[in-house]
């Protein structure tokens, strides 16, 4: 064999590995954002259920405590929040993530209340809805880590050496972890 065609079929092996090294690259980035946009919908999917079921929590809490309006006002001011963010295709991660902190203390707030009614505490109905809220938080919990989980993923494969070469070609944008605000790292103040 002559040097010349034994150099062609080098440069040859070495784009074709190049070619299927960028193509594995770019589809495992596309793989990994729709892995985000999976992990997101799913936490949407468990955070509308938690809307949905806190106007009844409401309704059982105010036919014991109707003189707490200012916890029930802040309870429905961040359930309209938390919808309104939901709604709005232009919400950002961070901003639908703040909506959904403050509908949490808000939710605190309003089972630190319903505490200080004992016939409450024995209410069913009321005992199931707090149960099912309960099990909706562990899977927003869940929904929420296997979100970052991802996320991190992405943005690992992103900035990484040599990913990102394939990433800042096709234009790959990192993505925004789900995280709590500098106000539900605080303990919420109860006023009973």
């Amino acid at each position: 064999m002559s040097t010349g065609l034994i150099v062609s079929i080098v440069v040859v092996v070495i784009i074709v590995v190049l070619i299927g090294w960028g193509v594995s690259a770019y589809n495992n980035l596309v793989t990994l954002k729709n892995r985000v946009k999976n992990g997101w919908a799913q936490i949407d999917v468990q955070l509308k259920q938690r809307a949905d079921l806190i106007p009844n929590l409401v309704n059982t809490v105010k036919g014991y405590a109707s003189h707490e309006s200012e916890v029930f006002t802040q309870v429905t001011a961040a359930r309209a929040g938390v919808v309104a963010a939901a709604s709005n295709p232009s919400t950002t991660t961070a901003q639908r993530a703040a909506a959904e902190n403050q509908l949490s203390r808000a939710l605190f707030n309003l089972q630190a209340t319903a505490e200080a009614y004992p016939q409450l505490q024995a209410n069913q109905n009321f005992m199931d809805l707090q149960n099912q809220l309960k099990e909706l938080e562990n899977k927003i919990a869940y929904a929420r880590q296997f979100y970052n989980d991802v996320v991190l993923k992405l943005n690992t494969a992103i900035e990484t050496v040599p990913t990102n070469i394939i990433a800042g070609l096709f234009h790959f944008e990192q993505a925004q972890y789900f995280e709590a605000d500098d106000a539900s790292r605080q303990v919420p103040q109860v006023q009973l």
